[in-house]
């Protein structure tokens, strides 16, 4: 008799008998963490309280040979692959469902050269550990506006900060990166070495590979600033964007500012009166000596009469984390965004008409002001896209666990980028959240910067083995120009992307 030919699905194969172990990684010194762990939920868990994803092995690695070891783990056994650094994005890349997570989260080290102004920096450093390492000598680079913002996340998207007018981005100050690609293998990435992997890193995300360490180009900061922020009430709002649009526009490089619609929050340093109320905030911080920036800023904290002035000479590294009690882990975060022209009026009024109507008093919207720095470096020069805008918008909801606000900020949300739509000028990749129409990725490169990135990403992970991202496809776009060519590969992304859901077999198909 004929014994009947059987076969073994995917998830037949992933959740059944040949479901590999844990002990199956071989010399793998970090930790191992499986659903089995008493600790699985707080491993999982990242910023966005509102992913919950279960993966089925975290490796939380502590060198680069461990990334290796896990990298070719995930391949040999197919498994969906998930990098985190710092867990911090609002799209939730950091995690995935039963694949597993190559957690960087226990290589923090930061070394400072303070005579070559250079710093290195391992994969799952936050940007608080390399400013206190760095202002221990009185340096910086531009690392965001929250500290315990995951420094690869930041710096692999492009990395906005308070010092990017005067000091460009974090990808224009990234001199080198160690990489393992998609094969395991270990590569350095610079202008002298894998010049064409460099380029991508510098603004392309995640899609080439496990950065485990980075080197970057320090700046005489500080350690004393001049920085705060100025308040006026919500009532306000379009006076102020129409004196702040003519302020800014001969503002010098030093001043890096962000505009801030929000209820204000219960902080220690504020009034109690103020707390909650809605009000037009501009932050500011200038990289420069105190007595310029006290003149650069006295214009826009003479404008009316601001509620509260709280800009003044403070340590950068305390400015630098000065915001992160507002945005805590754990609370669910959902985010829409895009890039933004000069402030013309029938913009400001828009902004202004559409930013208080959220239900939740932990969302606001925040608008950074680019330009200077970033501006100056070529289009393409970098794998960063749309360097001509001069804002950079987000729209960011936030509620509690147990707060019953989901619905209404996610409609709140998209309200406000839907009466932005004729003024989008493309979006920063970092703040697209997870439920983006693909061409949004294209929206954020630009078309040539985009089909650059493609061709890379044939050349280092041709299978698209990380994909668990603001996806790039390989190679796809080559030979494919025009709207109309466009539209079918975005058409074609929403197919890969769901498939990619079904497990690592399917995304690389």
């Amino acid at each position: 008799m004929t014994t009947p030919m059987t076969t073994t699905t995917y998830a037949e194969a992933y959740h059944g008998s040949m479901q590999p172990t844990v002990a199956e990684i071989d010399g793998f010194r970090g930790r191992l963490i499986s659903a089995s762990h008493a600790d699985y939920d707080v491993a999982r868990a990242i910023w966005n309280g509102a992913i919950d994803r279960r993966p089925h092995l975290i490796a939380r690695c502590i060198g680069t040979a461990d990334v290796v070891a896990a990298v070719r783990f995930a391949r040999d056994h197919d498994l969906e692959i998930a990098i985190r650094g710092g867990g911090h994005g609002v799209a939730g890349t950091a995690v995935c469902d039963d694949g597993i997570v190559i957690d960087l989260s226990a290589m923090r080290g930061v070394q400072v050269d303070p005579a070559g102004r250079r710093a290195w920096v391992q994969g799952g450093a936050l940007w608080g550990d390399v400013d206190r390492e760095t202002q221990a000598h009185g340096l910086a680079t531009t690392g965001g506006i929250v500290s315990h913002t995951g420094v690869a996340g930041l710096t692999l998207g492009g990395g906005i900060g308070w010092l990017m007018r005067k000091h460009g981005l974090a990808v224009d100050n990234l001199l080198a990166a160690d990489v393992v690609t998609a094969d395991g293998e270990r590569l350095r990435a610079s202008e002298d070495e894998h010049p064409d992997l460099f380029w991508a890193l510098r603004g392309g995300g995640g899609n080439f590979g496990v950065v485990t360490s980075f080197e970057f180009r320090l700046h005489p900061v500080g350690p004393t600033v001049l920085a705060g922020p100025i308040l006026w009430d919500a009532s306000d709002a379009g006076e102020v964007l129409r004196f702040y649009r003519d302020f800014i526009r001969d503002a010098p490089d030093e001043l890096g500012t962000v505009v801030k619609f929000c209820t204000v929050p219960p902080l220690s340093v504020i009034p109690e009166e103020l707390h909650w109320r809605p009000v037009v905030m501009v932050g500011a911080c200038y990289a420069g000596p105190i007595e310029d920036g006290e003149k650069a800023l006295r214009p826009l904290r003479a404008f009316r009469t601001p509620l509260l002035d709280l800009a003044g000479p403070k340590p950068y590294v305390v400015f630098q984390s000065a915001l992160d009690s507002t945005v805590l882990h754990g609370w669910n975060y959902y985010w829409k965004a895009t890039h933004l022209p000069a402030l013309r009026d029938d913009l400001i009024d828009v902004i202004a008409g559409h930013v208080f109507s959220c239900s939740s008093p932990r969302s606001y919207v925040a608008m950074f002001h680019l330009k200077g720095a970033v501006s100056r470096v070529a289009e393409g020069a970098t794998a960063f896209g749309n360097r001509q805008a001069s804002h950079a918008i987000i729209v960011h909801a936030a509620w509690r666990p147990g707060e019953d606000f989901g619905d209404r900020e996610t409609a709140w949300t998209r309200g406000v980028l839907a009466a932005l739509g004729r003024f989008r000028k493309g979006v920063y990749v970092n703040f697209l959240g997870g439920d983006e129409d693909p061409g949004r990725v294209r929206e954020a490169y630009g078309d040539s910067v985009f089909d650059r990135l493609a061709d890379v990403k044939s050349s280092y992970d041709p299978n698209n083995v990380f994909h668990h991202n603001q996806n790039i496809r390989p190679g796809l776009s080559a030979g494919v120009s025009g709207s109309d060519g466009r539209a079918i590969l975005d058409k074609f992304g929403v197919v890969l992307n769901g498939c990619a859901a079904a497990g690592g077999a399917w995304a690389s198909a």
